[in-house]
């Protein structure tokens, strides 16, 4: 029997698995409504607890005393990391570094909650792409905030691409993506001290900041955790 509060929008094959597009209202709160991702029938991201996503974008940008910002986001997902950096006028342009095509194409077809204001945004432009091996590769431009949300922590990946980029070598050769001052961020829902001693290795600053907030639908308090670095040691 089909849920009436469950709407599915996309349901389709990736190059990492069965990715599902879904919207329903919460039963527990009347009248909320809910966008949610899928892969391979597991839980990815919801638009309903975005504060350590948002958070991400917050931190980095206040980190930065400088105007003018150019900013690379790797993982388009619902865009709450690309819409908060873009609320600040401090940010000249962003552009968001998207594996799967068919994510983009929920934003495209006006399919997530931020499509139509991320739409308008001039300073935006959505690439299709690999963002860990763009950051692999030597530079062809440099950025003043570099903020990745894309694997479940730098523990438990989406896929084994990025595997050297959590290595000191791999975090030296994406420092070499950022302008003078610039910011590298990185979102996990794991705390992860090996990762945090790479960044060490390759930064001179590193700061490691828990996102907590309440999961009413599980009755329990959550945290994620956020990783900045600057100074590289290029």
């Amino acid at each position: 029997m089909s849920d009436p509060n469950l709407e599915i929008l996309a349901y389709e094959m990736s190059p990492l698995g069965i990715l599902c597009l879904r919207r329903r209202e919460l039963l527990s709160q009347p009248g909320t409504i809910v966008t949610e991702v899928t892969l391979n029938h597991e839980f990815l991201m919801s638009s309903l607890y975005t504060d350590s996503e948002r958070a991400l974008s917050q931190t980095a940008l206040e980190m930065h005393e400088g105007n003018d910002l150019r900013v690379l986001v790797g993982g388009l997902g619902l865009g709450y990391t690309a819409r908060e950096a873009l609320l600040s006028e401090r940010v000249a342009q962003l552009e968001v570094v998207e594996l799967l095509p068919q994510v983009i194409d929920w934003l495209t077809r006006g399919l997530v909650p931020l499509s139509s204001e991320l739409a308008d945004e001039q300073r935006l432009v959505v690439t299709e792409g690999d963002v860990y091996g763009r950051l692999a590769d030597p530079p062809a431009e440099l950025f003043d905030l570099i903020l990745i949300d894309v694997d479940h922590s730098p523990d438990e990946r989406l896929g084994e691409e990025s595997v050297s980029f959590y290595t000191a070598s791999g975090l030296l050769a994406a420092g070499q993506h950022l302008r003078e001052d610039g910011i590298l961020a990185i979102w996990s829902y794991a705390e992860s001290s090996p990762f945090a001693d790479a960044l060490g290795e390759v930064f001179s600053e590193v700061r490691v900041e828990p996102v907590s907030y309440d999961n009413r639908l599980i009755d329990e308090r959550q945290t994620d955790w956020l990783f900045f670095a600057r100074g590289c040691r290029c």
